[in-house]
C-alpha cells in the first residue's frame, strides 16, 4: 500500500522501566506485523544522546534529544517511572513546549512521565494518567490538568497511561482509533491480551501501600459504597457505619484519594453505569436506576457533564470489542 511511516519518538527518562519500554515496542512492532508492511518507525532518545540507564541498571543507546525533527510530526513519548529530577524536566521543557504548540504532534507519557508535561503547561485542560502514587501530587500541584486514577487516558492529542501494563491498553486503544478496532483486536490477539481494559478502570493500588491510620474504615467506606450503587447511601450513614464522623470521613477520603466521599460516590456510579452502557443490553432507565440515578433526566445531564456525552451518545458509540468478538469490526470513537 505504501502507507508513509509514523515517527514515534520514545524520550527514556533516567530510571525507566525496561518493562514499559517493550510493552510500548512490542505493540507497535506487531502493530507493523499485523499490517504486512512498517507503519510505526520507532527511534530512541535520551537528553543529550547519553546511554540511558533503566531501573535495573541496565544502559541502553540513544538518540540525542536535539536530533527529533519536530518539522515531522508523530507521536512523542516520555516513558518515566521514576520521579523526573528537576533537571531533567527543565531540558525537557524547550523540546517538548516547541512540539506542543504544533497540533499534528501527539505527545504521550507513562508512568510518571505526566508530571513533566504538566509541569510545562502542556497538559492544562486536558485529562491524563500518572502513576497513582504521584496522583494527588501532581493534582495539588497542576490544577490546570484533570489526573484521573484510571489506567490510561486519550484526550485529543495527549496520551497517557499509569504504570506497568496500562501502557499496553492505551496503545492498543490508541491504535484502534487511527486504524479500526478489528485492527488493535488482531494486534491484541497477537501480544496475547485476552481482555482489552477500559480507561476508567483504576488503577491497581497494592493494600500494603495503604497508610496504616484510618486506612480500615477507609476500606471499609469504599466496600459500602461499591455494594450499595443502586440505593446510594447518605455520607453521615456511611460514617456511622464505619464508626466515624462525617468530616472524619471527609478527612480520610481527602488524604488518601484527594476527593470527597460524595466526588467519589458519584464517579464510582457513574463509570459502573459507563461499563453497563458498553457490555450489556439493558435499556438505559434500567442502567440509571441500577446505578442510583431515579430520574433519567437527571442522570443523563450528570452523565453528560462527567463524560463530555449523554447515555444514550454513549450506547450508540462505537466502543473497542473484547478480544474474543473482535469479528465485529466495530470502528472507536
Amino acid at each position: 500500500m505504501g502507507l508513509s511511516l509514523y515517527p514515534v519518538s520514545l524520550v527514556l527518562l533516567p530510571g525507566f522501566s525496561l518493562f514499559t519500554l517493550g510493552a510500548v515496542r512490542a505493540a507497535l512492532t506487531v502493530a507493523n506485523e499485523v499490517e504486512g508492511e512498517a507503519l510505526y518507525q520507532l527511534r530512541q532518545y535520551s537528553l543529550e544522546g547519553e546511554a540511558a540507564l533503566s531501573q535495573c541498571g541496565l544502559a541502553l543507546t540513544a538518540e540525542p534529544l536535539a536530533n527529533l525533527n519536530p518539522g515531522q510530526p508523530g507521536l512523542l513519548l516520555l516513558i518515566a517511572d521514576e520521579r523526573p529530577s528537576e533537571d531533567a524536566s527543565r531540558q525537557l521543557g524547550q523540546h517538548l513546549r516547541r512540539l506542543g504548540q504544533d497540533g499534528d504532534w501527539v505527545l504521550g507519557a507513562c508512568g510518571t512521565g505526566a508530571q513533566v508535561l504538566a509541569q510545562h503547561g502542556l497538559l492544562d485542560g486536558y485529562r491524563a494518567a500518572i502513576d497513582w502514587q504521584l496522583q494527588a501530587e501532581a493534582a495539588e500541584r497542576y490544577p490546570g490538568t484533570v489526573f484521573s486514577p484510571g489506567l490510561y487516558e486519550l484526550d485529543r492529542n495527549r496520551i497517557s497511561a499509569g504504570a506497568g501494563a496500562a501502557v499496553t491498553d492505551l496503545l492498543l486503544h490508541w491504535l484502534g482509533k487511527r486504524h479500526g478496532s478489528m485492527f488493535a483486536a488482531e494486534v491484541a490477539v497477537a501480544l496475547g491480551v485476552e481482555r482489552l481494559r477500559g480507561g476508567d478502570e483504576r488503577q491497581p493500588v497494592p493494600a500494603s501501600t495503604q497508610p496504616a491510620v484510618g486506612s480500615v474504615r477507609l476500606k471499609d467506606a469504599l466496600e459500602l459504597m461499591a455494594a450499595n450503587l443502586a440505593e446510594p447511601l447518605p455520607a453521615e450513614d456511611i460514617a456511622q457505619l464505619v464508626g466515624v464522623s462525617r468530616r472524619q470521613l471527609e478527612r480520610l477520603f481527602r488524604q488518601h484519594l484527594d476527593t470527597f466521599p460524595s466526588r467519589y460516590y458519584l464517579e464510582l456510579r457513574l463509570k459502573h453505569a459507563r461499563r453497563q452502557l458498553k457490555q450489556t443490553t439493558l435499556s438505559i432507565q434500567q442502567v440509571g436506576l441500577a446505578c442510583g440515578f431515579t430520574s433519567g433526566s437527571h442522570f443523563s445531564t450528570t452523565y453528560r457533564n462527567y463524560f463530555g456525552c449523554t447515555p444514550r451518545e454513549e450506547r450508540a458509540r462505537n466502543t473497542m470489542p473484547l478480544v474474543e468478538s473482535y469479528n465485529a469490526g466495530e470502528d472507536l470513537e
